[in-house]
């Protein structure tokens, strides 16, 4: 029998705050030229899975997106900018919060355009199988840190009831 594992180590909000620059092209657009919500999705789960994989320090997986909005549209043209931080963790997941600006780079103009909240599960191999793994905690360094913490626990336990009903 193996004995339990060591706690892990906190680790800080900073150390996995991600960051991520797009250019929209015409394949990312709608016939308005404006950057399909899809695409958005998929940029937004690319970098909520880096910050994820930095937090978990081992492979992350997609487990739930929450609280999706689109507030703005970004024009052909125009750049994308994602900004992803953990905002809890749990037994074997983090929640990661990603906010989404436009930004017309010739004026430096910027504004909010997209947010959402994303739940990645970490994965180790057991017996050659991906079975959920434990992550370290988060340790909060800031008042706002805190703040997103506390809303994280009352979603996941919206999750977790949302997911008993369907059951």
């Amino acid at each position: 029998m193996s004995s339990p594992a060591a706690p892990l180590s906190p680790r800080n909000v900073s150390d996995s705050i991600t960051t991520m620059t797009e250019y929209v092209l015409p394949t990312h657009a709608n016939a308005l030229g404006n950057v399909f919500g899809g695409q958005i999705l998929a940029w937004i789960d690319l970098c909520a899975a880096i910050c994820a994989q930095r937090h978990a320090g081992r492979l992350a997986v997609t487990a739930e997106f929450d609280d999706v909005s689109f507030e703005a549209p970004i024009k052909v043209g125009q750049v994308v900018l994602l900004r992803a931080r953990v905002t809890a963790a749990f037994r074997t997941s983090v929640e990661i919060l990603v906010d989404v600006e436009g930004e017309d780079a010739p004026s430096g103009k910027r504004w909010r355009c997209a947010r959402a909240f994303v739940t990645f599960v970490a994965m180790q191999e057991v017996e050659g199988a991906l079975r959920p793994a434990p992550v370290p905690p988060l340790a909060c360094e800031t008042e706002e840190d805190r703040t997103l913490a506390s809303a994280a626990n009352d979603r996941r336990n919206e999750r977790l009831a949302r997911r008993k009903r369907a059951l």
